[in-house]
């Protein structure tokens, strides 16, 4: 983990190693000043060498000036370094965030994995930035500072370094305390932005039904996570901090003590219990600073991991040998399919929620320019028939297979298989920005002609017109100053300007006032005009024209035929039709 850790670094190189350089002077120049006062102390003031000891001020002055700049160039230039690794972190993760299956945020939440993209990130890259800086300049000045402090005493300065190992022990125990407190801490953290971005997302809805104290009790419960973990946290970091500062204030015990022993024993000079008490802070400040080094260490490593699990995680890839696919017909078949979706982390082993949304050897044809709607209750397995037709879910090789033109859909790219294949569903999702980016969003080198004549087809571009700024105006976040219709007839433009070979409805029109369906299923039909479609629906009276209707229950096709064929043979699709017909 290290070896990809420091893999970021490689493209700042230089800078990075200005940057310690940098670090390196700053600590060496601290040297300077115990050293001027010993000569002092010695020399220059019993001796009445008033021109050195103006000098040696100035020299002092200067070097502080020189530490004033240096300081300013590894502020700027470190944490610049550090915004670049962070940057390049977070394209990566959003690379691999965008090559992942649907079953992964089947079982992610948003706020969770966003969670990742800023807070973790932003702990590893302080760990980036200060850590070579704190783990280098601190272990050079603390063998500099003991090499001095040797200068003018090796017994007073082996009894000082004997309370080293006691510090080194109490570190490493409270240590594993603080990593396993800090894990809780960020999962808590995790869970807190998944409740915030879902209650955000579903503000809306939650004014309409006044359930803002429902919404405020589950952000408390992330919330008391929160604040528990974070108990057991700096409960773990009091501890830490309040043993190795209370060590390292023995050293100053023992200076003052040993020191004046030494002394009173003319084992040393005046001159050299000054310096000595001044100098053993230039051996006591870099070890508190590895000593709060080791809080940064913890939040930085706990980030990285939870930034390599994504990243090792495994992205949806085209099978090797795969083919493009090309000259689209649409003929599709599924071959005794038979597909499950995989149960979530702590799922219960539940038979119903085994069985909702699962095929049971499905086998089903659909000739090219056929228009066949799937019908039955929620949960039967049609929308995971739309679902593994663009290979969404990975279908198992012992499980069946579904082709288009003959060609198993495992074995083409996801690219040019996704290219063919047009999905309008009931639940839009459109992005901030401009309603030309949204329509655009279906083929991103669209010139602005193709832009209006898919608007016009979808029964759009008339609306647009209306609007103040046009094709430039600004829908907002989802699109919510646009009605569903507006919303639903943008996501048709889109299809219209992607023009695949195959067209899945799932749902399209159901959400859908009858006024602005009937606008709609306009547009939709000539949509489905020379291609093959397949349509999920509820309303059944909107599939009548279907060329076959196939009726799915329980996972399994149990019905197939007509509208008048499955009418006179008085099966489900019967029941099915009389009762939304009556609604």
């Amino acid at each position: 983990m290290l070896k990809r850790f420091f893999s970021y670094y490689k493209p700042h190189k230089f800078m990075f190693t200005c940057d310690m350089a940098a670090s390196l002077l700053i600590s060496l120049t601290g040297m300077i000043y115990p050293i001027i006062t010993r000569k002092m102390l010695r020399e220059y003031i019993p001796d009445r060498q008033y021109k050195l000891i103006v000098i040696s001020g100035l020299v002092v002055f200067g070097l502080y000036v020189l530490r004033m700049f240096l300081r300013y160039f590894v502020n700027y230039y470190g944490h610049m370094i550090g915004a670049k690794m962070q940057a390049q972190m977070r394209l990566d993760l959003f690379n691999r965030l965008e090559e992942l299956p649907f079953s992964f945020y089947d079982e992610h939440e948003t706020g969770r994995i966003m969670s990742r993209m800023t807070n973790d990130l932003f702990e590893v890259v302080e760990l980036a930035h200060h850590g070579p800086e704190n783990i280098i300049t601190c272990t050079v000045m603390i063998v500099l500072a003991f090499t001095y402090l040797c200068t003018m005493s090796v017994p007073l300065t082996l009894i000082i370094f004997a309370c080293v190992p006691l510090l080194m022990i109490v570190t490493s125990i409270c240590r594993k305390e603080q990593r396993r407190a800090f894990d809780a801490r960020r999962k808590s953290l995790a869970v807190i932005n998944g409740a915030l971005e879902s209650s955000l997302t579903g503000i809306r809805v939650t004014k309409a039904f006044n359930n803002r104290e429902k919404e405020v009790e589950k952000f408390e419960i992330g919330n008391h996570e929160f604040v528990e973990s974070s108990r057991m946290a700096y409960s773990a970091l009091g501890k830490f901090h309040a043993s190795s500062n209370f060590i390292t204030d023995i050293f100053n015990v023992i200076v003052l003590i040993a020191g004046g022993l030494f002394l009173y024993n003319g084992k040393i000079d005046f001159a050299d219990y000054s310096t000595f008490i001044v100098s053993v802070n230039l051996f006591i400040g870099p070890i508190n600073t590895l000593i709060g080094f080791v809080e940064q260490y913890q939040n930085g490593v706990s980030g990285f991991k939870r930034f390599v699990e994504i990243m090792d995680m495994e992205p949806e890839k085209d099978k090797e040998g795969a083919k493009v696919l090309e000259n689209v017909k649409g003929d599709i078949e599924f071959k005794n399919v038979t597909f499950s979706y995989k149960k979530r982390d702590g799922e219960d082993d539940n038979e119903e929620t085994d069985k909702k949304g699962a095929l049971n050897n499905v086998s089903l044809k659909i000739n090219c320019g056929e228009k066949v709607a799937l019908v039955g209750e929620s949960g039967g397995g049609k929308t995971t028939m739309c679902h593994l037709i663009p290979n969404f879910y990975k279908l198992p090789e012992a499980n069946g297979s579904i082709t288009i033109d003959g060609q198993d859909i495992r074995g083409l790219t996801l690219a040019s298989l996704r290219d063919n294949i047009g999905i309008v569903q009931q639940d839009v999702f459109l992005f901030s920005g401009t309603i030309r980016d949204n329509i655009r969003y279906g083929k991103i080198d669209a010139t602005e002609e193709e832009i209006i004549e898919a608007a016009k087809k979808a029964n759009i571009h008339d609306y647009v017109m209306t609007l103040e700024h046009g094709y430039d105006t600004e829908i907002g976040e989802r699109g919510v100053k646009l009605s569903g219709g507006q919303k639903q007839r943008l996501s048709i433009a889109r299809v219209f300007l992607k023009n695949p070979a195959i067209l899945i409805l799932d749902e399209a029109t159901s959400a859908l006032d009858n006024a602005t369906e009937i606008l709609i299923q306009k547009a939709l039909d000539e949509l489905c005009v020379g291609r093959t479609t397949i349509v999920v629906a509820h309303r059944l009276s909107t599939i009548r024209n279907a060329n076959r209707i196939a009726v799915v229950s329980k996972g399994e096709i149990i019905e197939l035929g007509t509208h008048e064929e499955l009418m006179e043979k008085g099966g489900l699709y019967k029941e099915l039709y009389q009762a939304s017909v009556r609604v």
